[in-house]
């Protein structure tokens, strides 16, 4: 009788090392491991001879950055998603396209489960399970750290570093990076260890070391330079002038951003689960796309579509943060988004200068600002009549002239 058949999304860290192993050996299964190449660059290197030493019987390592960019990233870029005012969603973007890859395959090869590393207290489990339930509701989940029997085989860090020594596991787990760390075409995420502390200051001198994509913004160049993108229905489609796809204007962005000390946030977030948790980020050329991108709307898009679209944006960026991307309420407000973005076509330009995305200009074909009748001095074209705005005034006044008659009658005035 054929074995079980489990895809597991799998890193070749510590945890996902240790994982493939443990649900090999628990479940007596064929472990076929799954890494999407997101842009994570040199951690995936030797990781298919790991995971077949380490006893998985086939790897997947699928390239998906384009279509990250162009069917994640951009996307939700085009909603102006922000969760909680800081955090650009670069982790969370992520998770919905691993777990479509996953149990694409899981399909093909006749798996009946997929697995990840998971920890019970993360928002990652959510993300994977749901995107994986809305895509194919019939499919197991294995999430190890939510098992008892796992949890008491590996109560801390020395018992899977020992588990990993004792099987020829090669695992690199030292205190010289205290921090887990994720990283992918959007931004690199740091969190738990050192960071576990508020107080902690990750800009310090002393943690310089830490970060992988932006130079410090005190050691950035002393000179600003200028970056021109052109956007055509909400989509960033060339910068300075070279027409580029999706990924590789992410690419071009993350580059320049990096030089110049740009993305960085430090924050206390709200976790799906009910906890506060701690995270760094590195976002450059996430940071340059969101800034050029608003600035293209301010100049094309109807103020009450805009209004509208921006009411829906914490709402937008929770759905993402929390998992439900294949969901019906976020596919209905990216149709909503989607027609928003019908006329923001034009070019942004933004200086970049120590840390900052500092505007420059914005032009457009469609441009709904016009210079004559927003001027202050006299109106050539006549299609603002100032007189008109006593009566707009007046009557936006009425209900506020009843309610304050009704406080003084009240007050005996």
């Amino acid at each position: 009788m054929a074995k079980q058949k489990i895809v597991l999304a799998y890193s070749g860290g510590l945890d996902t090392s240790i994982i493939l192993k443990w649900l090999k050996e628990t479940y007596d299964a064929e472990i076929i491991a799954f890494t999407a190449d997101i842009g994570q660059k040199e951690e995936l290197d030797g990781l298919e001879e790991k995971a077949l030493n380490t006893g998985a019987s086939k790897v997947y390592i699928d390239d998906l950055r384009e279509e990250f960019a162009r069917d994640f990233i951009y996307p939700m870029f085009q909603a102006g998603a922000l969760y909680e005012g800081q955090y650009l969603l670069g982790t969370s973007i992520a998770r919905p396209l691993i777990a479509k890859r996953m149990v694409e395959i899981a399909r093909a090869e006749g798996a009946t489960a997929i697995a990840h590393g998971a920890t019970g207290k993360g928002n990652d489990q959510v993300r994977f399970e749901l995107a994986a339930a809305a895509l194919t509701p019939d499919i197991e989940v294995i999430a190890p750290w939510r098992l008892e029997q796992f949890r008491e085989q590996f109560p801390g860090r020395a018992e899977m570093i020992a588990y990993a020594e004792k099987h020829g596991i090669p695992v690199t787990a030292s205190a010289s990076k205290p921090y887990s760390m994720d990283r992918n075409l959007l931004h690199i995420s740091y969190e738990s260890g050192v960071l576990e502390d508020p107080w902690f200051d990750a800009s310090a001198p002393s943690n310089k070391d830490m970060y992988l994509l932006s130079v410090d913004p005190e050691d950035a160049p002393d000179q600003a330079e200028y970056v021109e993108l052109e956007f055509e229905q909400g989509n960033c489609v060339a910068v300075n002038g070279e027409r580029m796809i999706p990924l590789h204007v992410m690419e071009k962005l993350n580059e320049l951003g990096g030089k110049h000390g740009i993305g960085r946030v430090d924050m206390v977030e709200n976790r799906f689960v009910g906890m506060k948790s701690r995270g760094v980020y590195e976002t450059p050329g996430g940071a340059i796309l969101f800034t050029a991108h608003r600035k293209m709307e301010s100049l094309t898009m109807d103020r009450e579509v805009m209004h509208l679209r921006d009411s829906l944006i914490s709402r937008y960026a929770s759905l993402v943060y929390n998992g439900f991307w294949f969901a019906p309420e976020r596919l209905a407000l990216q149709a909503l988004v989607t027609e928003s973005q019908k006329n923001v076509s034009g070019t942004v330009r933004l200086k970049l200068y120590k840390g900052n995305v500092i505007a420059a200009g914005v032009k457009s074909p469609v441009s709904l600002y016009n210079p004559n009748i927003a001027t202050m001095e006299a109106d050539p074209t006549q299609a603002y009549n100032q007189g008109d705005a006593t009566g707009f005034i007046r009557l936006n006044a009425l209900r506020l002239r009843v309610a304050s008659g009704v406080e003084q009658q009240k007050a005996g005035k």
